[in-house]
């Protein structure tokens, strides 16, 4: 079980150290939120949890947002209701409260995520629609060969769709999500063609996984990926991917209806 960081943040990764810019460089991409919109249907009430800045909340519906981190919570946008100071393990609310409820690149840092999704499905009457990304999958992008450690904590930390599948149970769809090119949500294959915008330490900062390897391996990728870039060796691996409009990578939407 992980234990809460000083500002609130309950899972593996401390906000309060390294979510201060995350909604700079995380930002909800249209592409992806219709997939969510899509699943949510017509629920008028949602909750959000894990809900961090507000990313993908719809703001046609009455929605409840759940987020431990006081960081997060602070850098929410003044248009979105304020947040409520919660884990997903133990939500404060009564059976089947919401039409729907909602966690998005949030369930692989909940300390316990069998748990977190019971409770999502006991508050929820409807679907229950989870964003994540697919550990098996994570290797099949450019990031794997320059920051192979990086990944392995990705890897690590994402749970297993089936882990995801059989803690919620009922009707569970996975479906693949293709990144666009131009995404503004900043989690690292959202890059796929723009390599250049992962020598930002800023970018690499609102992708958690870079605060859980050394600091040796930050330096190491930028060193590596600077020096291709500047003598074309990775567009000549690489290249196609920056007319690429979308990347089959490793994010999923798990949608799971009673």
């Amino acid at each position: 079980m992980y234990g809460r960081h000083e500002d609130g943040s309950a899972g593996d990764a401390n906000y309060g150290a390294i979510g201060s810019g995350y909604k700079s460089y995380r930002q909800p991409d249209p592409h992806i939120a219709q997939f969510i919109l899509d699943a949510l249907g017509d629920a008028a009430t949602v909750l959000n949890v894990g809900a961090g800045a507000g990313s993908y909340e719809p703001v046609d519906r009455k929605v409840t947002a759940v987020e431990p981190s006081a960081s997060m919570r602070a850098q929410r946008p003044a248009h979105l209701s304020p947040a409520i100071d919660a884990t997903a393990e133990r939500l404060p609310f009564p059976d089947r409260s919401f039409d729907a409820s909602m966690a998005t690149f949030t369930v692989h840092q909940w300390a316990d995520l069998g748990r977190g999704l019971r409770e999502m499905r006991r508050v929820t009457r409807g679907p229950v629609v989870v964003l994540s990304c697919d550990p098996d999958a994570l290797e099949g992008s450019w990031l794997h060969v320059y920051a192979p450690e990086m990944i392995a904590v990705e890897a690590r930390r994402y749970p297993a769709m089936t882990a995801i599948a059989g803690a919620l149970a009922g009707h569970v769809e996975i479906r693949p999500v293709p990144i666009p090119l131009n995404c503004v949500d900043g989690f690292g294959e959202a890059y796929y063609g723009r390599p250049e915008r992962l020598l930002d330490p800023g970018a690499r900062l609102a992708n958690s996984a870079w605060s859980f390897v050394e600091p040796a391996v930050g330096e190491r990728f930028v060193a590596d990926l600077s020096h291709d870039l500047e003598d074309g060796t990775w567009d000549d691996r690489y290249g196609d991917l920056r007319r690429q409009p979308f990347f089959e990578g490793s994010l999923r939407l798990i949608v799971s209806r009673p």
